[in-house]
């Protein structure tokens, strides 16, 4: 048994076991001779590392469904809403692009000179919103956006998946 946190860290450590195994098939598919020399090479064989990969790969299958359960299984509550972490982590993603958004209109004038046009024309770039209103809206989506986060590291190391990784850790 792991808990939900230590899973998703196991599956980006099982992507890059993935990248590893497939550069060490790389390497040990050719070795370099001089004519009718026989090949030799310290490399393991390639169907002792195919093996291996296929059990990694099959290992980050099944913890991919795992956490995906977990994900859909397991919720939290934010705001009087009872989210599923799935859509919790979606919505923290969301909340956290909104605030960057707000952000940018933030710093914009509300007035501010366009360019001249003509002799005697002056035009004029005018905010249709308050860009202090949007500071603050970017302000507390970035609160929301933490305390959602939180409340999901928080549900990850409680929840625990039937996993054993034992051949990681």
């Amino acid at each position: 048994m792991i808990n939900l946190a230590e899973a998703v860290k196991l599956k980006s450590i099982l992507g890059k076991k993935v990248q590893e195994l497939i550069s060490e098939l790389h390497r040990s598919a050719f070795v370099t001779v001089e004519k009718g020399q026989t090949p030799k090479t310290s490399n393991r064989a390639m169907k002792t590392i195919e093996e291996e990969l296929a059990q990694v790969r099959l290992d980050a299958r099944t913890l991919d469904r795992l956490v995906y359960e977990a994900n859909i299984n397991n919720s939290v509550e934010f705001k009087g809403e009872t989210l599923a972490l799935v859509e919790a982590i979606e919505l923290a993603t969301q909340l956290r692009a909104d605030a960057e958004l707000c952000k940018q209109f933030s710093m914009h004038e509300k007035e501010s000179v366009r360019m001249g046009y003509g002799e005697n024309t002056m035009l004029y770039e005018i905010a249709m919103y308050e860009p202090d209103a949007y500071r603050e809206r970017a302000i507390q989506l970035e609160k929301d956006a933490h305390k959602l986060s939180n409340l999901i590291n928080s549900k990850n190391y409680s929840v625990t998946i039937n996993f054993d990784d034992s051949r990681y850790f």
